[in-house]
């Protein structure tokens, strides 16, 4: 079925007495399945007709047999009363008529399966028997078959441009089950009987039932306000272009991080070379700092200054010019600290300089002799 054009399937939808509308990619799916369904329907209608057809030859064949019982005494009597004329013809007469008698038998014996056969009714819509509750569970299926595909394909044009501007995939009921009286022909009954099914159903039919808040579960039909497939069906152009774009805005993703990672490990190279490049300017602080108090002491001793120690601030002012302070604060804080946890031949002291109290550094020589030497 698959392999038929456009024309053909308008000559065979013609041919089972349905006119079809204008055939497009959107509906040739749905006229295929109607083809598929009225095909289903003219066999079933064959095989009630043969099925019409044999019980009409039973009743006829049971009619016959009944009509050769009845001539049968009427044929027999003349045979009785040439065997008491000729006995010698008794055997063969006698034989004759077991022979007839047999034939009567084997006609019975054909005919008896046809008399014992129940007919299969063809209207089921009042009947409860095993035949009609077949035929009702497949019209069924095929209601429910052809609103999953109205479904899918409507999901898979909403997913695919939007041609025909739907507002969401969820179709409302009433058009849907319009959809389906134009195509099937089924009654508004039997489609919300299919509609029940899906609810009282645990199986996964691929129809989403949904209601005004579409985050509650919707239980009985009356609270049904539209239906969505839960597997659209798109074309193939149409699943290439969305499997190109997922593919694209992955590597792009991809790149992107990339690029991410790629810049943060710059940075962090740039702040490694920062931190180390501030650790040897800070240990360049250190040194100079040493010299100065050194030298400052050194002085002292020479009576070339007044006092031992040195402020700090003076010192920072010696070596920092103005301009570079901002820049270095951090440098000289780190400086400072050092000097205070890890120098030892450096003291900080607090002296009144100047009516001040101000912070100030003194060079503490080490002893000649230790106090073991003492």
């Amino acid at each position: 079925m698959a392999g038929l054009s456009d024309l053909e399937l308008r000559r065979e939808l013609q041919a089972l007495g349905f006119q079809p509308g204008p055939i497009t990619d959107t509906t040739r799916d749905v006229y295929r399945n109607k083809l598929r369904r009225l095909r289903g329907e003219a066999r079933l209608r064959g095989e009630e007709r043969l099925r019409e057809e044999a019980r009409l030859r039973g009743e006829e064949r049971q009619r016959e047999e009944a009509r050769l019982r009845e001539e049968a005494p009427l044929r027999a009597r003349p045979a009785a009363a040439s065997l008491r004329a000729e006995p010698w013809l008794s055997s063969s007469v006698s034989g004759s008529a077991y022979a007839t008698s047999g034939a009567y038998g084997d006609v019975g014996a054909s005919a008896a399966p046809w008399s014992g056969m129940k007919l299969l009714p063809v209207d089921c819509e009042s009947k409860t028997d095993k035949f009609c509750q077949a035929k009702q569970k497949a019209a069924l299926l095929e209601l429910l078959h052809e609103l999953y595909n109205f479904l899918a394909i409507q999901a898979g044009n909403f997913e695919c441009g939007n041609p025909e501007k739907l507002k969401s995939k969820c179709i409302p009921v009433m058009e849907a089950q319009e959809y389906l009286a134009n195509v099937t022909g089924n009654s508004s009954a039997k489609f919300e009987a299919a509609l029940t099914w899906i609810l009282s159903s645990n199986k996964d039919v691929g129809i989403w039932l949904k209601g005004e808040d579409p985050s509650e579960l919707v239980t009985t039909v009356d609270k049904v306000v539209c239906l969505e497939s839960a597997r659209p069906r798109m074309g193939v152009g149409c699943r290439l272009s969305r499997a190109l774009f997922t593919a694209v805005t992955n590597v792009l993703i991809f790149f992107w991080c990339l690029a991410f990672l790629w810049g943060l490990l710059i940075l962090l190279k740039y702040r490694w070379r920062k931190l180390e490049e501030e650790e040897q300017a800070m240990y360049e602080m250190v040194k100079k700092i040493i010299d100065v108090v050194q030298d400052h002491y050194v002085d002292w001793e020479q009576d070339m200054e007044r006092y031992p120690y040195v402020g700090i601030l003076h010192v920072r002012d010696t070596l920092i010019p103005p301009q570079s302070r901002r820049r270095m604060k951090r440098v000289w804080d780190r400086a400072v600290e050092f000097l205070a946890s890890n120098e030892s031949r450096i003291q900080t002291e607090s002296h009144r300089v100047a009516g001040e109290d101000m912070l100030v550094w003194r060079w503490t020589k080490p002893s000649s002799f230790s106090d073991s030497e003492r």
